[in-house]
This record gives structure tokens, C-alpha cells and sequence, in this order.
């Protein structure tokens, strides 16, 4: 990029939108990347028998096939496919406020996956199967078997604990918030309260009353078991529920985690330094770009702040955002 004919301020503006851009690609980044943190993955424990021509493994590759392909269109989506011996229904979900590519691309992984964890061999492969990332999951099981919504499926909680007195009405009044926001939501909620944030989701078929009797559930879980953990997750059947406390007190579990510690183990302090300090350095820039420019005004030709912003831009250029 050739510079060594702009003005002054147009250097200092080059710095600000380079620092903005680059800060906001990072914050960007890291947000995607989480919405494909492995959960957990559910294989059965016997193969299935019913299947004397061997297709099932055609059969589930034909089923990922259209999971996929619909999931840049949907966030939810169920189908099945067999043939004259079996028959597979599965279906697909997507976190509610996930983009359609974002969808995608997370969908788009789980097939792989389910053939990694739960393997796919002729005549011997496992039905039913789960597997969850944090932005999206797969679900597929032989058609007609029952599976009760409101099974547990997996669940985390943090080693951190809140020892402030008012963690357990935070915590309680937030539960309660998600119970009747999720139902008003149409599935999904996204919510902070006070200093509790909670996120719930349905499965994408489930009726009203039954999703609030499913996160009902998660909820009783995540009290009785989570206690006075500062974050945690319960994933049912047909919902699931996660609550991340930002609370000032908290016992850390070792000396070596910081504030807020997350279910997938991120510290939440660690990312609101980050996005401070990004901040506090966003607007230094912005005065100083004032402040500079005023300046190179005074100044026989600015050419002395001129060559100064160069060495600045440079710097950040080659060492700091290369």
C-alpha cells in the first residue's frame, strides 16, 4: 500500500479503521468458531440387526445428504429415508440465531463426525445416534423407536462457585425468566437477567406447552445438580438450557482460572478485558486522530507529523497486524 502521498490525518485515519477492522475480524472470529465447539456425541450401544441387505449405510449417507443441503435454507429440519427393510429418521437443528450460512457450515460438519465417533460399517452400524456442537445438531434413530423428550442427555457444571449472597436469587429469578421467555419466544431465548445470561432452545417440532415442560425440566436439573456453579448446561432430548453467571464473587476451582469460567471452560472475564481494553485503545485513537490532525494544522505542511504517522502506520502494518 503506497501511502507517501496522503495528508496527515488521512494516515491517523488509516490506523483507526486498520485497528477497527482488525479488532472487529477477531471478536467475529472467535464468536463463529465457538458455534462449532464440540458438546458431546451419543452412539448406541448395539447395532442394529433389521437390516439383511446391508443398505443402512447408503441409507444414512442419502439422510446426511438432504440434512445437509436443507440446512442452508432451515434452521430446522427432520426427514426420513429407508427402504423395503429399514427406515431412518433423523433431523437436524440449528441455534435460532445462527445465519443460514452459519447453519450451514455447522451442519455441514456433523455427518463426518457421526460417522468418526459412532462408525459406519456394512450391516454394523449404530442406530440411534446424536451428535452436538454448541451452534447445531444431528439426531437420527430407525424409524419408530420412541425416545422420551425429556430424557437427559448430557450435562456441565462449572467448578467455579458464587459465594456472594445473592447468587441464588439471580440465579432462581433468571430460571424462572427463561421458563416463560422461551414459550414467548417460539422456542428460543436469549435473554440476560441481571447479571445471569441463560439461553434455551426447543427442538424445532415441539409445542408450546410441551417446551415449557421440557425446559421446566432442564431448569429443575441445573438447580438440584449445578447448585452454586457459576455457568452450566443441561441438554434434554427435545431442549436444552445454559446460564453464565458474571457475578463479582465466585471460589475458583484452581488458581490458574480466571473470573467466570464458562461451560466450555473459556474465561468470560478474559473476552470482557479484551473487548475493554479493545475500547479503551479504539478511543484513544479517535481523540488522538483529532488531536493530530489540529496539529499537523499548526504546522509548516504537517511534515513533521506526517512522517511520524508513517512510522506508526508501518509498525502496526508489519508487526502488530501482519
Amino acid at each position: 500500500m503506497d501511502i507517501s502521498s496522503s495528508k496527515p490525518c488521512c494516515y491517523l485515519l488509516s490506523l483507526t479503521l486498520l485497528f477497527f477492522s482488525c479488532f472487529g475480524n477477531n471478536l467475529s472470529s472467535t464468536n463463529t468458531s465457538k458455534l462449532l465447539d464440540f458438546v458431546y456425541s451419543h452412539c448406541a450401544n448395539q447395532y442394529l440387526s433389521t437390516d439383511p441387505a446391508g443398505s443402512l449405510p447408503q441409507i444414512l449417507s442419502s439422510l446426511f445428504d438432504e440434512l445437509v443441503e436443507q440446512s442452508s435454507q432451515s434452521k430446522f429440519y427432520e426427514t426420513s429415508v429407508g427402504d423395503d427393510y429399514i427406515a431412518v429418521s433423523g433431523l437436524f437443528q440449528c441455534r435460532n440465531d445462527l445465519s443460514r450460512d452459519q447453519c450451514f457450515n455447522c451442519v455441514n460438519r456433523l455427518p463426518e463426525m457421526s460417522n468418526t465417533f459412532c462408525g459406519r460399517q456394512v450391516k454394523r452400524t449404530t442406530v440411534p445416534a446424536r451428535i452436538r456442537l454448541s451452534g447445531c445438531y444431528l439426531h437420527y434413530k430407525a424409524d419408530g423407536s420412541q425416545v422420551s423428550r425429556l430424557e437427559l442427555q448430557h450435562k456441565t457444571c462449572s467448578e467455579s462457585k458464587a459465594v456472594n449472597d445473592g447468587f441464588e436469587e439471580v440465579r432462581d429469578g433468571a430460571f424462572a425468566a427463561v421458563v416463560s421467555g422461551v414459550v414467548e419466544g417460539n422456542g428460543f431465548l436469549d435473554t440476560s437477567y441481571e447479571s445471569m445470561h441463560v439461553i434455551a432452545q426447543c427442538q424445532g417440532n415441539l409445542e408450546g406447552c410441551d417446551c415449557g415442560e421440557c425446559v421446566t425440566n432442564a431448569v429443575q436439573i441445573a438447580q438440584d445438580e449445578c447448585g452454586e456453579s457459576i455457568s452450566g448446561e443441561v441438554y434434554l432430548d427435545s431442549c436444552f438450557m445454559s446460564y453464565d453467571y458474571d457475578g463479582i464473587n465466585e471460589i475458583p476451582s484452581n488458581s490458574n482460572q480466571g473470573f467466570g469460567k464458562g461451560p466450555a471452560g473459556n474465561s468470560s472475564s478474559g473476552r470482557g478485558l479484551a473487548i475493554v481494553a479493545g475500547g479503551a485503545v479504539a478511543v484513544f485513537l479517535v481523540f488522538f486522530f483529532f488531536y493530530m490532525c489540529r496539529s499537523s494544522r499548526k504546522k509548516s505542511g504537517g511534515k513533521f507529523v506526517k512522517e511520524k504517522l508513517k512510522k506508526y502506520y508501518y509498525f502496526l502494518v508489519q508487526e502488530i497486524f501482519p
